[in-house]
């Protein structure tokens, strides 16, 4: 009888074990298989933020060039006057595009709530002494409707 219960305890202690070293190799394979796939998409993660920083500054120099450009053909009289009436007719007619049956002094409005945010950032960077008042730019502002 003694035997018996020996011989069941030891069979019982060796497939517990077996079971256990199998379940600890395989929690070992999940545990490499995720640290491999945890790193492979950090390198994935890093690349795809420098490329997209690298076509971002390539845009943002895209537009600051067509921008200055811009800048420099409206410094020449007669063909700065042309050159800027076409460039804000071309850019009011993009504007028309994304809001069909808008019309012309919506544009206006918009373009003047944008416009004064930027120039709030240039006046800042300005002298004391050339730095226009306030008042004087808020009176210029068109009186717009807001929905």
């Amino acid at each position: 009888m003694k035997l018996l219960s020996l011989v069941k305890t030891t069979a019982f202690l060796l497939w517990f074990t077996a079971g256990m070293v199998l379940v600890a190799a395989g929690t070992s394979m999940w545990a490499v298989q995720a640290t491999f796939t945890a790193t492979r998409l950090a390198t994935e993660v890093a690349s795809t933020a420098v490329r997209h920083r690298k076509e971002l500054s390539a845009t943002v120099m895209r537009v600051k060039a067509k921008a200055r450009l811009k800048r420099m053909v409206t410094m020449i009289p007669l063909a700065g006057l042309a050159a800027g009436a076409y460039f804000e007719e071309q850019e009011y007619q993009e504007w028309l595009a994304d809001n069909p049956g808008g019309s012309r002094s919506e544009y206006l409005c918009e373009l003047a709530a944008v416009s004064s945010d930027v120039i709030d950032e240039v006046l800042v960077g300005l002298p004391a002494a050339v730095q226009p008042a306030p008042d004087m730019l808020n009176s210029m502002m068109p009186t717009c409707e807001t929905n």
